[in-house]
């Protein structure tokens, strides 16, 4: 009784359910109960969501609440929950509100004093962070990098003294590109753990320097969801990058400086540029000035 009574679906309620990521096998119980029970159930792919559903023997009203019609389907679906009904919210696959639209009405939620509680179930990127071998004590997630190469370039500038674990999701059509900007702005030595098509069929972890990743899928068209976790800048960085941005250092004792701290040259010359607040390329030229006088 006492095992049914905390369990128990309340009215009035938002219930965030984690769902898998690709094995059946990984909806909990507790998912289970709480899908049967609620009044209805918000998922950002109504037809997909449907088929899960179908295979564990539950029928429920399923309503449709995604990027696209999250302001008005999320006032509807509060206006229910504050009328009393209880609702499920679950994303296409993993843990709602996590890098998606879900974020939004558990705000809504919170402002209204709805109550929210959580179902947890399966991430792709604390799966893929724990398959990784990088270290696992600190780590930020990044999501979906912008489609946009100019603002994909300048978030990962931002993120390049980063010394925590880096966690990114990605798509087979854009995988190419991003190795390829990672490699550019982190430095080819830097490690990464590709992790594809987790819990499935496929399922597959491949570790490399973020130069042998890009040589390997030049031969090879990816397939299937990727998660991407990159290590972390060399330990003392950021202190690093700070002390670069003292007006008394030439460019060469910038880079030098940076380099010392076991970053490599192509890092070292971004974070030095952008100390000065420079394009890497007038940077470069003045670098190459102080070389040339030195030889003389």
């Amino acid at each position: 009784m006492e095992e049914r009574e905390k369990n128990r679906v309340e009215g009035g309620t938002l219930y965030l359910v984690g769902t898998p990521i690709g094995n059946l096998s990984d909806l909990s119980e507790r998912a289970q109960k709480v899908l049967s029970e609620v009044s209805f159930v918000a998922a950002e792919d109504t037809r997909g969501s449907q088929k899960l559903l179908s295979c564990f023997g539950i029928h429920r009203e399923l309503v449709s609440y995604f990027e696209h019609n999250k302001k008005t389907s999320g006032e509807r679906i509060l206006a229910r929950l504050e009328a009393g009904e209880s609702c499920a919210l679950i994303t296409d696959a993993g843990m709602p509100a996590i890098s998606d639209p879900g974020e939004d009405i558990v705000r809504l939620c919170a402002l209204a004093g709805i109550p929210v509680r959580v179902v947890p179930g399966p991430c792709a990127a604390v799966s893929a962070l724990a398959l990784s071998g990088l270290p696992t004590g600190k780590f930020v997630f990044e999501g979906f990098l912008s489609a946009v190469r100019g603002e994909r370039i300048r978030r990962l500038e931002a993120l390049a003294a980063e010394e925590r674990t880096i966690i990114f999701y990605e798509a087979p059509h854009k995988l190419k590109r991003t190795l390829a900007d990672l490699a550019e702005v982190f430095g080819e030595c830097r490690k990464i753990a590709i992790c594809r098509e987790l819990t499935k069929i496929n399922e597959e972890t491949i570790r490399f320097s973020l130069a042998d990743a890009v040589a390997y899928y030049e031969e090879r068209e990816p397939r299937g969801e990727y998660v991407l976790v990159v290590e972390g800048a060399p330990e003392g960085t950021i202190k690093a990058v700070a002390d670069n941005a003292r007006d008394d250092l030439s460019p060469l004792e910038r880079v030098t400086a940076l380099e010392a701290e076991g970053i490599s040259h192509t890092e070292a010359l971004k974070a030095a540029a952008r100390a000065c607040g420079m394009k890497k390329s007038d940077f470069y030229k003045l670098l190459e000035e102080e070389k040339d006088k030195g030889r003389t």
